[in-house]
């Protein structure tokens, strides 16, 4: 779950409704500068649902009790995240292979940039068997889909990496702007000759963020996911359940607009 702060108290954005901005972002993508997303079907059904393993824990957060808030996505106990992050890309199998190894890289992706030799052992060994066990998942996907002669031309390494720095580029910038950021970098994102660092940062108008350069096929981009409104602070996890079972939904409208 995505905590988005403000001055009526909290937006709670689910995990899965975060997702399906990045996959909003997913369907413009593309002009001569940055090419298309090839295969597009597949790669936008994994930015639209690569946090589809969250979506029964977000429907019952864990409660933060520091701040009497949902517990965020970042403050996740480390053995239910790794769970997540595992059960999605099998659950992903069930509508595409292609869809459910780019979830898995981008799950093994987060993981892989942990400094395991820092992290207490308990955890470290916990994260090692996470990232052998995609590394496992992920080599079944690519013979599967190397065998198909369908599946296969999407399949090279080189057009699996790129399609997984979109992901990950989308996740992180959906994560931005659900989160109200002022200003973001997104590092190295695919463009059709290379990689450019894009910037995004907010604009003067209301609910609106510029992007530096611009890399989508129409000139304005509006996009929009979907929370409930918390003004409490919550003593325990069933008053928390409780209260968000009932609370007011709201639709946060973003758009985005080149410099």
């Amino acid at each position: 779950m995505l905590i988005r702060e403000d001055d009526l108290g909290v937006l709670a954005i689910g995990q899965p409704s975060h997702a399906w901005l990045s996959g909003q972002l997913a369907r413009a993508w593309g002009n001569p500068r940055f090419g298309a997303v090839e295969p597009l079907e597949e790669v936008c059904l994994a930015a639209e649902q690569h946090d589809v393993g969250w979506d029964a824990r977000d429907l019952a957060p864990l409660l933060d009790h520091d701040s009497g808030r949902p517990c965020s996505f970042m403050q996740m106990p480390l053995e239910i995240h790794l769970g997540l992050f595992t059960d999605g890309p099998r659950r992903m199998l069930s509508q595409s292979r292609y869809a459910a190894l780019l979830v898995s890289l981008h799950g093994w992706r987060l993981y892989d940039r942990r400094d395991l030799d820092g992290s207490a052992p308990e955890a470290a060994a916990a994260i090692r068997r996470f990232l052998d066990g995609q590394r496992t998942f992920q080599a079944q996907r690519l013979r599967e889909l190397r065998a198909d002669p369908a599946t296969e031309p999407w399949s090279r390494d080189e057009v699996v990496e790129r399609n997984s720095m979109l992901i990950w580029t989308w996740d992180y910038l959906s994560l931005a702007l659900c989160l109200g950021w002022d200003t973001a970098t997104a590092r190295a994102v695919p463009t059709a000759e290379g990689h450019v660092d894009l910037e995004l940062r907010r604009a003067s108008a209301a609910g609106t963020w510029q992007l530096d350069p611009w890399p989508f096929r129409c000139t304005r981009l509006e996009v929009r996911c979907e929370g409930r409104r918390l003004t409490e602070r919550f003593e325990d996890e069933p008053e928390l359940r409780a209260a968000l079972e009932h609370a007011r939904w709201e639709t946060l409208e973003l758009r985005l607009e080149p410099v």
